[in-house]
């Protein structure tokens, strides 16, 4: 009756949503949602930086009738969405299903709209400027303070492991600027060890801050079974952000360099990129990233690593295992995945390189062009 009146809005039993917007603020009005909802007029969602909803409990009773629902950065879709498209998605599903290419004409639309998701990235702030305005400049500066409060952050609730979490974040873009994307604690400090870090790298991770993908040791159903934390590959959560965070000497990204960015001008190390946002669109879509290294000093022959390691939808009693490799060139080799396949035969389902280029299938290998990563 309250709300009522002072909203000047009408609430219908089983029908209303009242929504606790930054709920950490006010502790108590989470710990009171509990009678609430057993009340049952009405439903409710509680939203908050995930940092904080952790840090502010103290004295109160959490609710057991909470279900948490993990916001991730707005996925290629919704952009499309964004954007005014609601048909190209329907199509780029409709030749996956096919395994037909989507043709010169509608791959390279649907790249042009991808490259301005890598660009813009997944942080509604940051869409919602680009929409409105089309300057990536303005957009650089949204990210830039979304960077900004991340740090801040990481100060106000990183306790005891702020400095080791600090490390950890402006390390990101120089470590995934490198061939080979696994964490190196030697870059941090000589004696740096991943047991002195494994809370920092949890904090990062449980605040969404990053991905995080483990090296498996076997290829089996057990992916997590088989996890060796020690040998882990760190993502920023949102890849729009690493760009930023990654060409920070001026302060600010400029316009040219985000246009050579979009037609493919400029000269860097795409594979950074491409492979982040590619973890990010697998943790989005509810699956977790694991990765497969081998290294054998007596034969190099037996040496190889693959990106990503996914499960199929359905378990059966062998196939399961999804081999992905992520290409950012049109000419590549993928020697790693061919050895892979031989060695691990009995327990694949479906291998996968995701490039620049259009559908095609090829010696067994499904060849997909990254937007349709989503759909795997």
């Amino acid at each position: 009756m309250y709300l009522s009146n002072y909203y000047k809005v009408d609430l219908y039993e089983r029908e209303s949503l009242i929504i606790f917007d930054e709920v950490q603020l006010c502790p108590k009005a989470r710990s009171a949602i509990k009678y609430l909802v057993a009340d049952k007029r009405y439903d409710y969602i509680e939203t908050g930086s995930l940092i904080s909803i952790k840090k502010n409990v103290e004295n109160i009773l959490i609710p057991s009738e909470e279900r948490h629902i993990y916001m991730y950065p707005i996925d290629f879709e919704e952009l499309l969405w964004a954007l005014g498209n609601n048909n190209l998605m329907e199509l780029i599903k409709k030749c996956f299903e096919e395994k037909k290419p989507m043709g010169q004409l509608m791959h390279r639309l649907a790249m042009d709209y991808f490259k301005q998701y890598l660009i813009v990235g997944g942080m509604p702030q940051a869409v919602e400027k680009y929409i409105n305005t089309k300057d990536f400049k303005q957009v650089d500066a949204i990210k830039r303070d979304i960077i900004e409060l991340y740090k801040e952050d990481i100060v106000k609730y990183g306790g005891e492991d702020t400095s080791k979490i600090q490390n950890i974040f402006e390390e990101l873009p120089m470590q995934l600027q490198q061939h080979e994307k696994r964490f190196k604690f030697n870059v941090i400090g000589k004696n740096a060890r991943y047991r002195e870090y494994s809370g920092a790298f949890f904090w990062l991770q449980e605040s969404m801050i990053v991905n995080i993908a483990y090296n498996t040791t076997e290829t089996n159903i057990g992916l997590r079974l088989n996890r060796e934390s020690s040998a882990l590959k760190c993502y920023m959560g949102d890849t729009g952000l690493l760009l930023s965070h990654a060409f920070d000497e001026t302060g600010l990204m400029s316009e040219d360099i985000y246009k050579k960015i979009l037609f493919d001008k400029l000269s860097f190390n795409e594979g950074m990129i491409m492979e982040n946002i590619v973890s990010q669109m697998i943790v989005a879509s509810g699956k977790k990233l694991y990765f497969y290294f081998n290294y054998d000093k007596e034969n190099s022959k037996n040496n190889m690593e693959i990106d990503f390691l996914i499960l199929k939808n359905k378990i059966t009693s062998k196939h399961n295992i999804s081999p992905i490799e992520v290409k950012s060139g049109k000419n590549y080799t993928y020697s790693s995945l061919n050895k892979f396949r031989v060695k691990y035969n009995d327990y694949l389902y479906t291998s996968y390189i995701l490039h620049i280029s259009d559908l095609k299938e090829e010696n067994g290998i499904l060849f997909l062009p990254l937007y349709m990563t989503p759909l795997l």
